[in-house]
């Protein structure tokens, strides 16, 4: 299950700042420096591409919206790609970089779409090579995709992401709880590891639900809560 923007209450969305790195510190620091601080007067960032892999919720799609969206904080326009897009347009020249994510669930029109967008994000046609970063479920490898798509994902920068341990995904509840401004008890958090999926993918759709349905009801959010949610939605 793919990881949702958490856009109800206090939260913002998915952030570089607030991805619980955990054993994925070395691509966390990898992209903050690939973004940049913004300065125009700092070095570019790097056009050698980046791919990122690894199980439904190991936090793939949360780093590359949080890329998306610092980058464009910083004034740059992104071209994004995922397999939901069903009619991309065109590479724009006036794209600073290129993300694209699930490509191993891309149909044979958004391949298309994506090695184009990488040959021209490498070989523009005007100003300077633009960065690609891409996400799968699989090492490049194993894509089932076209092989010239294939072999140019796997050229570049290549992280793979471990799945958080309980700790840890304990800790990423009570972050994403504390962002959203809601008092969110350990035996809430006990009940939602033991009787839910723990992928961490899950659980942050579970607490966006839980969120919404709290806010509509205008109640704290406690095990009845949760129940109640389940037994009408």
């Amino acid at each position: 299950m793919k990881q949702l923007a958490l856009d109800i209450g206090l939260a913002t969305g998915p952030t570089l700042e607030r991805f619980f790195a955990g054993p994925n510190e070395a691509a966390l620091q990898h992209l903050r420096l690939a973004v940049g601080s913004g300065d125009p007067a700092a070095a570019p960032r790097s056009p050698v591409p980046t791919y990122l892999w690894g199980e439904p919720g190991s936090g793939k799609s949360h780093l590359l919206r949080a890329v998306r969206q610092a980058l464009r904080e910083q004034g740059t326009a992104v071209g994004w790609l995922d397999p939901g897009v069903s009619e991309p347009p065109e590479f724009d020249e006036r794209w600073g970089a290129v993300v694209m994510d699930d490509t191993h669930l891309y149909s044979t029109a958004q391949q298309a779409t994506a090695f184009n967008w990488f040959v021209n994000a490498l070989n523009p046609a005007t100003g300077p090579q633009r960065w690609v970063l891409a996400a799968g479920n699989v090492p490049p490898a194993d894509l089932p995709l076209r092989d010239d798509l294939r072999s140019r994902l796997g050229w570049g920068h290549v992280f793979q992401l471990q799945l958080l341990g309980e700790p840890e995904r304990r800790a990423v509840l009570r972050q994403e709880a504390d962002a959203r401004g809601v008092f969110l008890g350990d035996d809430v958090m006990d009940y939602m590891l033991k009787r839910f999926s723990r992928d961490l993918g899950s659980l942050m759709q579970l607490l966006d639900q839980l969120d919404a349905f709290a806010l509509r009801t205008q109640r704290a959010i406690t095990i009845p809560l949760l129940k109640t949610m389940l037994e009408t939605e």
